[in-house]
């Protein structure tokens, strides 16, 4: 009698392969899945990969130049009036290679810091898009018939005559002799002789102060000492003796000596 038609026995070993295969699947889908697991962490961009201007100011601006470019350490950077006259090429260029001597340090990547000279254009450019308008129009232009202070001066200046400028346009708020307190109008200030500071600013700083001021207090920029006498706008050179008039307060070793010991 002929046995019926069975189907053919399986395959032990591709039984066995394709257990392990299920099994394997089954575990890493449980790995996956098993609670109190993180999730996918998000892809994070290189740093040279970041061109957003509000993020390269956050992480590099910031912390000395204010959140939103004012009420920070270092001068204001939105300001209208000092971004006209700085201009974004000059602004380019410090922001790359710093200012010796000052908390300033070099962020272009040639000088030893870390941005590209694409994320130092996007720095730049934003400041001026989105601070350089935000004042009236006016405010970076000079009026009519008159010479706007240039951003760098290439004169020399004259510390005597500078003090005398000071005097003119400056005393009304920081005192005759420059050390803020008291004022002629009882305001007091701090000292812009103070050699502490003065080892902490460069002499173009002082310059940008004195033409652009600083937003927080009003307008207080280069056009302003014209409110008091002699009522008539500061002019280039004044600016350049009045820097030279402070930075001659300049000591090698600011700051308090420590105590020498027998």
């Amino acid at each position: 009698m002929k046995p019926p038609n069975l189907p053919n026995p399986p395959n032990l070993r591709s039984l066995s392969l394709c257990l392990l295969t299920s099994a394997a699947v089954l575990a890493t889908a449980g790995c996956i899945n098993a609670p109190g697991k993180p999730g996918p962490e998000p892809e994070v961009a290189r740093p040279e990969q970041v061109l957003d201007f509000a993020a390269l100011y956050a992480q590099n601006c910031a912390a000395c130049h204010g959140e939103k470019g004012k009420n920070g350490a270092a001068i204001s950077l939105a300001n209208p009036v000092y971004l006209a006259i700085a201009g974004v090429t000059n602004i380019q260029r410090v922001t790359a290679a710093g200012v010796p001597g000052t908390a300033m340090p070099p962020f272009g990547k040639a000088a030893g810091g870390m941005l590209t000279d694409q994320q130092i254009a996007i720095l730049a450019n934003g400041m001026d898009q989105n601070w350089g308008r935000s004042g009236s129009v006016a405010q970076s232009n000079a009026p009519a018939g008159q010479t706007r202070p240039a951003y760098a001066s290439n004169a020399p200046g004259n510390p005597a005559e500078g003090q005398k400028a000071f005097a003119s346009y400056c005393a009304h708020c920081h005192g005759t002799d420059g050390t803020g307190a008291p004022a002629n109008n009882g305001i007091v200030t701090g000292s812009l002789v103070d050699p502490a500071y003065l080892a902490l600013i460069s002499d173009q700083g002082l310059r940008s102060s004195i033409i652009a001021g600083q937003t927080e207090q009003g307008p207080h920029d280069w056009m302003a000492y014209a409110s008091v006498p002699p009522t008539r706008l500061i002019s280039d050179q004044e600016i350049t003796d009045i820097v030279a008039w402070l930075a001659s307060h300049r000591i090698a070793t600011p700051g308090q000596p420590y105590r020498q010991h027998p």
